[in-house]
């Protein structure tokens, strides 16, 4: 905890204590928050706090999934008031349900929240809410609420949501507990006013970004049963606390709002089908009940959706021809959606038929070029080929467009390792130490890089290139240090 309280008591550029900040920096004209925290500020102390985020969790690296929330937040964030679009995303393997949003446009969900919300409009709910808090600067404003003398609190608040996002239960409620203990309030709450202003705020958004509102009154419901039933809550109504009072504001404003009709998303169907196969014990159970709840489909929308299920059930079951045989249908329908395209991508890499899926993909991005998931499905369909210079390059052309993408560059350094180039492997697990803020490690891996491409004859603008990113990453060192 002392770790995480030394790491947002500092801000990126200077990295100067709150403190100081607050007696120091001239507001900007109109936004009294600037004048004790600025967005570069928040940004800054954001960016922190997801480089140890990336280094503490367990994250997922479905492009798939990744690439989703990725398009609905920013459908959000785009009829929003944020102020500052520069979001950064991160989603944690946990079952538990959770999300939290960080100064600095950090905004994290565990793929508990895909179990628990059953609709997309559920789901962005969570979402809007979240960049609510964001756009809205709650961080800011406490520490301008405060001053000075509470800025630990502000502190403590921050490192137990990091806690939260990457502990198991009992190390969260240790966190909780030591935070408590800190604080006159419980700090991993935001004050009753800032959750009805992100409530508001975030189903203003919903509406604007054409997803239904009632969505979020109809999570809240489900929530509280959840609380009413559950021995302890989840982690998400710890830092959320629902009440019948909150149900009842969020289902009253769901109805002024004026008519309009909204349309259910397949995707959202999709992705939830891929999480509940993934944690699901018992997958041709799973599978089962998809083909049950398919044979009692009234639409066309939930037809699919449950034949999708199906399929995906079936390839986590490792039942390929049955998952191929259900994704076929499918593809008939809808040739080009990508998920499609890249589940039967996955089951022909899953079969040791890589070739099959490499010429498949490759028409697809003639159609789609860049995509993410339809890349990263590529580079895995060439590992399993053994192509991996050619799975290298595609991932290292890709990073240039993901720069920030810890699990990519993971990646790249494990494939370039597979094609025996230790130099770009060492270069590689550089931008990714570089991510996490372990800069020493990456010091050290640009310095193994460099003695090797030395010992191989160096052109100078290689040679020049490793020592500028190595003076690089000991600036960042020093800052951190200080």
């Amino acid at each position: 905890m002392r770790y995480w309280l030394s790491l947002v008591l500092l801000l990126g550029s200077g990295s100067m204590p709150l403190l100081s900040l607050a007696q120091n920096s001239l507001p900007s004209l109109g936004d009294r928050i600037s004048g004790t925290v600025s967005l570069d500020q928040e940004y800054a102390m954001g960016q922190g706090l997801l480089r140890n985020l990336r280094r503490g969790a367990p994250t997922i690296p479905d492009a798939l999934l990744n690439d989703y929330l990725e398009n609905v937040t920013y459908r959000l964030a785009s009829r929003s008031q944020l102020q500052d679009h520069r979001l950064s995303f991160v989603i944690i393997d946990s079952e538990e349900l959770n999300a939290f949003a960080a100064p600095g446009g950090i905004i994290g969900v565990n793929t508990g929240l895909f179990l628990n919300a059953e609709s997309e409009a559920e789901f962005a709910s969570v979402m809007a809410h979240e960049i609510a808090h964001v756009s809205q600067r709650h961080f800011a404003r406490s520490v301008d609420e405060a001053q000075a003398s509470r800025i630990p609190q502000l502190a403590s608040m921050m490192a137990a949501i990091v806690v939260m996002a990457t502990s198991d239960s009992d190390q969260g409620a240790a966190a909780l507990a030591a935070a408590q203990g800190r604080a006159v309030e419980n700090q991993l709450r935001f004050s009753r006013s800032n959750e009805a202003e992100a409530d508001r705020i975030g189903q203003d958004t919903m509406y604007n970004a054409g997803f239904d509102p009632r969505g979020m009154s109809n999570l809240f419901e489900r929530l509280v049963a959840i609380n009413r039933f559950g021995r302890r809550p989840p982690e998400f109504l710890l830092s959320h606390p629902v009440t019948e009072s909150r149900v009842a504001d969020a289902r009253g404003r769901a109805s002024r709002y004026p008519g309009r009709s909204f349309v259910d998303n397949l995707e959202y169907r999709i992705m939830r089908a891929r999480i509940l196969a993934h944690y699901a014990e018992d997958k041709q159970a799973l599978a089962d009940e998809y083909q049950k709840a398919l044979d009692e489909s009234e639409t066309d929308l939930l037809r699919d959706a449950n034949r999708y299920g199906v399929a995906v059930s079936f390839w986590e079951d490792e039942q390929y021809a049955k998952a191929a045989e259900n994704l076929a249908v499918l593809l008939a329908k809808e040739p080009n959606r990508i998920s499609y395209v890249v589940t039967q991508a996955e089951i022909f890499t899953a079969q040791n038929e890589p070739g099959l899926g490499i010429s498949f993909l490759q028409r697809h991005l003639q159609i789609n070029p860049d995509n993410h998931p339809l890349t990263m499905a590529l580079a895995d369909a060439l590992v399993e080929a053994r192509d991996y210079q050619r799975a290298a390059t595609v991932m290292e052309e890709h990073a240039l467009l993901r720069p920030d993408d810890h699990s990519l560059w993971y990646q790249i350094a494990e494939v370039q390792g597979q094609a025996g180039n230790i130099s770009k492997v060492h270069q590689a697990r550089a931008e990714y130490f570089k991510l996490i803020g372990d800069y020493r490690n990456a010091r050290d891996q640009l310095q193994f890089a460099l003695r090797i491409e030395a010992e191989n004859g160096v052109t100078p603008a290689t040679e020049s290139r490793l020592r500028q990113k190595i003076r690089n990453i000991e600036a960042l060192e020093r800052e951190s240090r200080n």
